[in-house]
């Protein structure tokens, strides 16, 4: 499958930075196995999963200071995936290696490069600037495993529509199924958006900031290809013109969701909150709690949607005015495989 559905150089979200330390653990990305670990300096690091000699993984063997033994004959591998050490074997033969992947840490993830190398460039990894700002504060969330393909998920991100219907309790109300979708192309993205004027809070705001009436509210979807989107939704007091950029008494929040494709029907969601409020344990876990749910709901629904996808059927599914976005994602996808397969190609045959 790899290689039709993927892109291969790009920084992928690997696992959150808390997850990584002195102990080797397996990753699958893109349908690649990954073992990885932090060295004594702090530095992570990620190796092709399978030792060369009898293809045992690696991620069931011994690290050793900064190098893994293999758990099947003692083989030793430094963190640049050369072989150090053959047990009863003076000499080490250059090719016995493993492959090396490229990582970078960034807003409290690993990032991980599963192309070319010599193409990855750190300064390239996804950053959003409000992370760092001291004006916001983060509510780092969980890892959520979901059976179905890392493009279904990413359709879910790039479809304010569904959210009425959805997420009733938590993120919307029920009301505002009908409200209008905007979208736009622009460079390496999709943006999707809608506002709703003179509305009640939703329920997953309540008490987080003293409104008194309705609110104007806001979802901007940022879908960044292949696997990166940004919801920067917020309220403001109806009238004090939220639309026409016044947020100065505004809730503003920005879900990061970060997927980690692993194969063709199972992705992994990692996501983390930035909000224009302070920092309270209480208040954090509530939020984390609620969103939460709203992801469990989408979850739920991906993986009966990805159920019905790989049964055999006589008709495709129907695309409606509210899928352009998700459409051009796709699109943009395809666009980018092929481009990268092209200049594969153009090399090989130099």
């Amino acid at each position: 499958m790899q290689g039709s559905m993927y892109i291969k150089n790009t920084w992928y979200p690997l696992t959150w930075s808390r997850n990584v330390g002195r102990t080797l653990a397996r990753h699958v990305v893109i349908e690649e196995n990954l073992v990885v670990y932090r060295t004594e300096a702090g530095k992570t690091v990620a190796l092709e999963d399978a030792c060369p000699h009898k293809l045992a993984p690696l991620s069931i063997g011994t690290l050793k200071g900064d190098t893994v033994e293999c758990g099947y004959h003692g083989l030793t591998f430094d963190c640049s995936g050369s072989c150090t050490r053959v047990p009863g074997q003076a000499n080490v033969p250059a090719s016995l290696k493993v492959r090396a992947y490229p990582t970078v840490e960034n807003m409290g993830m690993v990032w991980v490069w599963m192309g070319d190398p010599a193409l990855a460039d750190p300064s390239a990894v996804f950053d959003l600037p409000e992370y760092h700002d001291p004006a916001y504060s983060v509510v780092e969330g969980d890892a959520l495993p979901v059976a179905a393909s890392y493009l279904n998920l990413a359709d879910n991100l790039c479809d304010p529509s569904h959210v009425a219907f959805v997420h009733k309790s938590t993120l919307s109300n029920p009301e505002h199924g009908d409200v209008p979708v905007m979208y736009e192309r622009q460079d390496g993205k999709v943006v999707t958006w809608r506002w709703i004027i003179d509305s009640p809070l939703i329920p997953i705001f309540q008490g987080l900031k003293p409104f008194e009436g309705n609110v104007d509210r806001w979802h901007y979807y940022h879908y960044y290809a292949p696997c990166i989107a940004v919801i920067d939704f917020g309220s403001a007091p109806t009238g004090t013109g939220a639309p026409e950029g016044n947020r100065q008494d505004a809730i503003q929040m920005f879900a990061c969701h970060f997927i980690t494709p692993v194969d063709a029907t199972t992705c992994v969601q990692h996501w983390l909150c930035i909000k224009n409020l302070p920092s309270d344990p209480a208040t954090d876990r509530r939020l984390a709690a609620g969103l939460r749910l709203a992801f469990d709901e989408d979850k739920a629904l991906l993986e009966a949607i990805q159920r019905n996808e790989v049964k055999p059927r006589s008709t495709r599914p129907i695309k409606l005015a509210i899928d352009v976005s998700s459409v051009r994602m796709r699109r943009m996808v395809d666009e980018m495989i092929a481009a990268e397969q092209s200049a594969e190609s153009s090399v090989a045959t130099a």
